[in-house]
């Protein structure tokens, strides 16, 4: 199993950035995909996830600005991040997952500052 985060950068506080998550070794549309993110000197949070239905949840310090999605085609999962905030800085890190399983990506670093 492998998930590789991608998109990440520097942005302009109000900016936006898609980070993506591209997933291998699993059948990607059978399981669910989620976001953490893991400021300095913080804990991971769950920032949002999708199930394999489509269903999704976000943390409520990202409800509507972030947007989780899901290409099963392409084995991708999404991150759409609109209205970045100097505190949404921290590492994005994808998260696949089963009943008895779990494997992160090596994370993918969002800065946002002015």
């Amino acid at each position: 199993v492998q998930l590789v985060e991608s998109g990440g950068g520097m942005v302009q506080p109000g900016g936006s950035l898609r980070l993506s998550c591209e997933a291998s070794g699993f059948t990607f549309s059978s399981y669910s995909i989620s976001w953490y993110r893991q400021a300095p000197g913080k804990q991971r949070e769950l920032v949002a996830a999708i199930t394999s239905g489509g269903s999704t949840n976000y943390a409520d310090s990202v409800k509507g600005r972030f947007t989780i999605s899901r290409d099963n085609a392409k084995n991708t999962g999404y991150l759409q991040m609109n209205s970045l905030k100097a505190e949404d800085t921290a590492v994005y890190y994808c998260k696949g997952y089963g009943s008895s399983w779990s494997s992160w990506g090596q994370g993918t670093q969002v800065t946002v500052s002015s």
